[in-house]
Order: structure tokens, then sequence, then C-alpha cells
């Protein structure tokens, strides 16, 4: 029997320490996203490339990915909508409409359309099944410059609760989560650091973070991702702060 896991946004950051975490536990990984994970060798780590802004093409490859599986050798199977991006950090105003429509693709449109092919393909599937999206804080929390990366993070908080509403009234249906990873040291925060004063008037704070030595290293996230995931007493529909369970 094979644990399967299907992840975005593999190949660094949270997601290079989700498979680190996964695979460790013996789990086959399908690790979609555009670049190659280059930090270790797995060995049940399947790699596919493929830039999940690009959401008409997402259909294919999760169909590929379901033609090499048999549901009768599955013991579980879980997707992680990992991927995304913070997109340019300005007012919104100063966006232009093609960077607004790929941050919306990147991070709202890619897991809604990933779950629902998820629940579509496992739907027979008596086996345990869960979905699990990387949100952020930033989903209750506005932050100026970021206005596309808030709404993208709250509109999966939402995907998430209706989700879980759906699949309690079907059988075998997928338990949802979200889950906040906090201020990890990734090359997203670099990105905030590196932005122009005037566009993120809370950039000193985020410097503060790296000084400080306040983010945390994306391996201990991705087995503190992986603990909460195999936690069967967080009930489907919640919205998980990873600093919460520390």
């Amino acid at each position: 029997m094979e644990k399967i896991l299907i992840l975005t946004g593999g190949s660094k950051g949270i997601g290079s320490g989700i498979i680190a975490a996964y695979s460790q536990a013996g789990y086959r990984i399908f690790s979609v996203s555009r670049t190659k994970n280059e930090e270790g060798k797995f060995e049940k780590l399947e790699q596919i490339q493929f830039d999940l802004s690009n959401t008409s093409g997402l259909e294919s490859i999760v169909n590929s990915i379901f033609t090499v599986l048999n549901k009768d050798k599955v013991e579980k199977i879980t997707l992680i909508n990992n991927a995304g991006t913070i997109g340019p950090i300005k007012r919104l105003e100063k966006i232009s409409p093609e960077d607004i429509e790929r941050t919306v693709r990147l991070n709202t449109v890619a897991p809604l359309i990933l779950t629902s092919l998820f629940i579509k393909f496992t739907k027979d599937w008596k086996c345990p099944k869960k979905i699990i999206t990387v949100s952020s804080g930033a989903a209750i929390n506005p932050y100026y410059g970021w206005t596309t990366y808030c709404s993208t993070k709250a509109a999966v908080d939402m995907m998430t609760k209706a989700v879980t509403l759906e699949q309690s009234r079907v059988e075998h249906g997928a338990k949802t989560i979200a889950i906040y990873p906090g201020v990890v040291d990734t090359g997203m925060q670099e990105q905030i650091r590196s932005t122009e004063p005037a566009d993120f008037i809370e950039l000193n704070r985020f410097i503060d973070y790296k000084n400080s030595g306040a983010l945390v290293d994306k391996d201990i996230v991705g087995q503190e991702i992986y603990a909460i995931g195999h936690n069967e007493s967080y009930e489907s529909g919640a919205i998980i702060n990873i600093k919460d369970t520390r």
C-alpha cells in the first residue's frame, strides 16, 4: 500500500521542506512546480515541471498523475496547495493588470481547480483523503502594498471552509484544512526585504525578523505541516496558525 502526496511549489522554500518531511515518512510524492527541486535525492519523488499560473493546463497534469495510481493500493492520499507568490509589492493602482491576474491565477485559481480535480478523481476512493492549503495570516490581516496577496489568501481560506461544507455531505468526503506557516526563511521574505520603503510601510519590521533570527527554517515548517496534516484532532475546515501549535 502506498501513501501519496500531490504537492505544488515543491522546488524551493516551504515546499522543499514539505518534500523532506513527507519523503522521510515514506510517501510517494508528485511535485508540480515551475522549477525542479535540486536540494536532495528523494527516492519516491516524481517532479513535474509546469507553471501553475497556466491554469488551463492543470487538468492534463492531474490526469497524468492519477493515470499511474491504483486506488486499491493507496493507503491515504493528500493534496497540498503550497505554490504561491506575493506578487509585486506596491499599492494596487500601481500594479499592472497582467501582474494582478497572474497572482490571482497562481494563488487562488490554481488551488480551486486542483482541489476540484482532486475531489473529482478520488470521489469513489474509500481511503483517507486530505486537502491542505498553505495560506497566510495576510488572509485576515491587511498589509499596505499586499492587496493582491491578502485577497488571494482570504479567498483560499473561504475555499477551505466551503469545500468542507460540501464534502461533509458526501460519502467518503475529503477533509480540508488551511495552514498559516508564519514568517519562514524563504525567497519570498528576501523579496519583501528588497521592497522600496514607499511601497511597503512595514519594511523595517520584516528586516527585523531577519536580523533578530525570528525567521523559521523551511525544513522545520515542513515537519510541522506534516505533523498537523496527520493530527486527526483538527476538524475538517480548520484554519491553523502554526505558531499556535508550538
